[in-house]
């Protein structure tokens, strides 16, 4: 192995370890506890040689948004293939959200922590526009399919979300179960949305 290619190794190397000491700082202490300074200690590296792999730690961040939008996207696309009718597929992929939610909370927390992204954000992070597109490809057959297809499928693509997202944040805000089933919610709100395919 020649000098260029064992350098590229081991910068690939410490960029892997900043990284998994980042997400053991976020599973033990959560992602309030995460710094440049901590992720450094961790690594036994100075703080400049973070710096060298990543800008600062929104850049660590967004790393792990753009691998939770790919673990969602294809959790969502796996859901999609359970059935060939639309709402059924919204049901399925609204299960498939929640399951994600609870089940990969850290990366859920910084996809969301400051809530939904900015139009922008969309734009420049591909992961982002994958999960989108998987979700609109429903919800343009699903709205062809109704007796009304006129819908604003943009309209739709934001109520859907907003339902998922705002159930999953109360659920995580108050983690114990009141006298109704988090679950029972869910399939309430996904199923009053696709009555409005009728």
């Amino acid at each position: 192995m020649g000098v260029a290619e064992r350098k590229l190794r081991q910068r690939e190397e410490v960029r892997t370890s900043i990284l998994k000491a980042s997400w053991d700082v976020v599973e033990k202490e959560g992602w309030q506890a995460l710094s440049i300074r901590r992720i450094a200690e961790a690594i036994e590296y100075s703080i400049p040689v973070i710096y060298t792999h990543f800008e600062n730690k929104e850049a660590i961040l967004l790393e792990f948004t753009r691998e939770g939008y790919l673990q969602l996207s294809q959790q969502m696309k796996a859901a999609k293939t359970l059935s060939d009718d639309s709402r059924r597929q919204l049901q399925d992929m609204a299960e498939a959200y929640w399951a994600f939610a609870f089940s990969h909370r850290e990366h859920y927390q910084v996809m969301f922590g400051l809530g939904m992204p900015a139009c922008d954000l969309v734009n420049r992070v591909e992961e982002i526009k994958l999960f989108s597109n998987v979700l609109l490809s429903v919800l343009e057959k699903a709205i062809a399919g109704s007796s009304q297809p006129g819908q604003d499928v943009f309209l739709k693509f934001h109520s859907y979300w907003s339902i998922l997202h705002g159930l999953v944040s109360i659920k995580m805000m108050s983690p114990t179960e009141g006298h109704v089933s988090s679950s029972l919610v869910l399939q309430d709100a996904i199923g009053g949305f696709i009555r409005n395919f009728d």
